[in-house]
């Protein structure tokens, strides 16, 4: 059984290590604690360890030492069978996309929706509004091999958020994007964190790092460094939605 958030943080790692070959940690005592509906930026060097942490952070390894507290119980001695219905409180935006090729933008989008039973009217409702909304509404019935790395990046995180889940990783979302469409993702990651979502976004993009000003993780080999923003993400938007500098 998942445990109630009351009077929990959402995730906490605690003196974390992770390591691929021995003798070599790709991370190293790391320790931090995220609150429900926190935002964060996660930050470093090439090599620094940030795709572990993410790997980490979506269950997909396990640590080698240290407590990784999630939903109120250490995940990292849960058993396999239970990894599967926490990773469905977790959306993730990975960086080479990982669609499926066998189905169109629209399905795959719907894919999340599906697997928890939702109604066939409501799901395509759901779907193709937020794939207009990320400029696909010409896109829908396209297959991964037909769209360019730009497409395929916002079917990733319309999938991703349909949801509107517990955690959200994404890994350099805006990576393949032109910056008009990548103010447009940010808001939309900015408004799922507002309605509850904890989102922690790995970037190189510093200028996008100081523009919104929300909290980093920063990693260099292998340890965390903690810098706070310099404001709340929420305060970054003007009334009309727009950027502020």
């Amino acid at each position: 059984m998942i445990k109630s958030l009351k009077g929990l943080s959402l995730l906490e790692f605690k003196n974390v290590s992770m390591g691929y070959n021995k003798g070599h940690d790709v991370l190293k005592d790391v320790s931090f604690k995220l609150e429900p509906g926190s935002m964060h930026f996660l930050t470093g060097p090439s090599g620094s360890g940030k795709t572990s942490l993410l790997k980490l952070l979506y269950l997909a390894h396990r640590p080698i030492r240290g407590e990784i507290m999630m939903f109120g119980r250490d995940v990292a001695k849960s058993p396999r069978d239970d990894l599967p219905k926490l990773r469905r409180r977790i959306g993730v935006v990975f960086q080479d996309f990982r669609l499926l090729d066998h189905m169109s933008a629209v399905e795959n989008v719907a894919l999340p929706l599906r697997i928890v039973g939702g109604s066939g009217a409501q799901i395509n409702e759901h779907v193709e509004e937020l794939l207009s909304w990320v400029g696909l509404k010409g896109r829908m019935q396209a297959f991964p091999s037909e769209l360019s790395g730009g497409e395929k990046q916002r079917v990733a995180i319309a999938r991703a958020v349909i949801r509107r889940p517990d955690i959200l990783l994404a890994d350099e979302p805006t990576g393949n994007v032109d910056p008009d469409m990548a103010e447009r993702l940010m808001y939309l990651f900015v408004e799922l964190n507002k309605l509850g979502t904890t989102i922690v976004i790995a970037t190189h993009d510093n200028g996008l790092v100081s523009k919104i000003g929300a909290p980093r993780l920063h990693l260099e080999s292998g340890k965390l460094l903690y810098l706070e923003g310099t404001r709340p993400p929420s305060e970054f938007l003007n009334q009309d939605g727009a950027f502020k500098l």
